[in-house]
């Protein structure tokens, strides 16, 4: 799977450029933060002892010992609470669910407590916790492990959420949110974690709240994030061939949002085609459909294009999965839908 990144086309300035698979990127991100400042550890559910449910913490245990590396029991809401008043009492804890579909058992300590906390103590109190691991469907792990969650962390002022989707984005956008003295939830994919894509060895930090415009055209805007990326990569080179030039912004950063990079594409192109995992009915998407229609009515030339995955759970069946997921061919057709659209009065 070929990835791109526009960031500078990849800081050119920094040297050693190498290719790195998802899970080594997330790997170097927490080392090179843990080394950088003893504050920060990582705890979860066999991040130690067996290098992680995806093996993104291989080695680390070794390296930094049980103290910074700490195996937790499955109770998601007990440790992810321990790691909050960790974070209220000084440190900088990473906190890794092994799926966020295991994060709902914790869901009120990050948008009850770690959200809250700066606001109802009057700023006495930051939480600076990063909440990590996969997020949305891989294959068929079936209804209770496929969820697409970011609405619900996106909804919560107080939170930062971020998406990336290539090896260089999750890198730099991970030492960030390490950093960053607010709660983060952080999104991955179990099926992107062995995809590798350029990464330089130098130190660089990729900015919360910048969209990636990933290619440009004057024809349509598709807008994306996380593993849909790369659809919509494939999506774009699908429509060139047929003709159709289009900007391609991979938004990385759900909360805050880079508006402004979505206003200037859209006042580019006038019609625009949202590739999502979620379910549309409340959708991140719709909210973006939303924004696009109400701030910017008069640059849009047709209705806005939106594709999601069906309103089901998702099946076990292979085959059913396909249908229920976001597809090439049933963007292809939104795209047409919307290129080919009446223009709006």
């Amino acid at each position: 799977m070929e990835v791109s990144n526009s960031e500078d086309k990849i800081n050119q300035t920094l040297p050693n450029q190498r290719e790195l698979a998802i899970r080594d990127a997330l790997r170097e991100a927490m080392e090179e933060e843990m080394l950088r400042d003893e504050r920060v550890f990582l705890m979860g559910e066999e991040v130690g002892s067996y290098d992680g449910a995806y093996k993104c913490s291989r080695g680390m245990l070794e390296k930094f010992g049980p103290k910074r590396v700490i195996d937790a029991p499955i109770a998601e809401c007990g440790f992810a609470g321990v790691g909050i008043g960790a974070a209220m009492a000084g440190l900088r804890p990473i906190i890794e669910f092994m799926t966020f579909n295991f994060s709902l058992i914790a869901i009120d300590q990050i948008i009850n407590t770690a959200a809250k906390a700066r606001l109802m103590s009057a700023g006495r109190l930051s939480c600076p916790i990063v909440f990590r691991g996969a997020g949305g469907a891989a294959f068929q792990l079936a209804a209770q492990h496929a969820n697409s969650f970011e609405s619900f962390y996106a909804y919560t002022p107080g939170l930062i959420v971020l998406a990336p989707a290539t090896p260089y984005d999750m890198k730099g956008l991970l030492k960030s949110a390490i950093r960053d003295d607010n709660p983060v939830v952080f999104f991955e994919s179990e099926l992107t974690y062995s995809l590798k894509g350029v990464v330089p060895e130098g130190e660089y930090l990729v900015p919360i709240g910048k969209a990636d415009l990933k290619r440009e055209g004057n024809d349509l805007t598709i807008i994306s994030w996380s593993k849909n990326v790369f659809l919509a990569e494939k999506v774009a080179d699908e429509l060139v061939a047929q003709g159709v030039e289009c900007d391609l912004l991979d938004l990385r950063s759900l909360r805050p949002l880079d508006k402004e990079a979505i206003f200037k594409s859209v006042s580019k192109t006038h019609r625009v085609l949202i590739i999502q995992e979620q379910h549309l009915f409340a959708s991140y998407g719709a909210f973006l459909s939303h924004l696009i229609s109400t701030e910017i009515f008069d640059e849009l030339d047709a209705p806005v294009g939106l594709v999601s995955s069906l309103e089901v759970p998702m099946p076990y069946s292979k085959s059913l999965e396909s249908v229920v997921m976001p597809s090439k061919d049933r963007c292809l057709k939104e795209a047409w839908r919307v290129l080919e659209g009446v223009k709006l009065s």
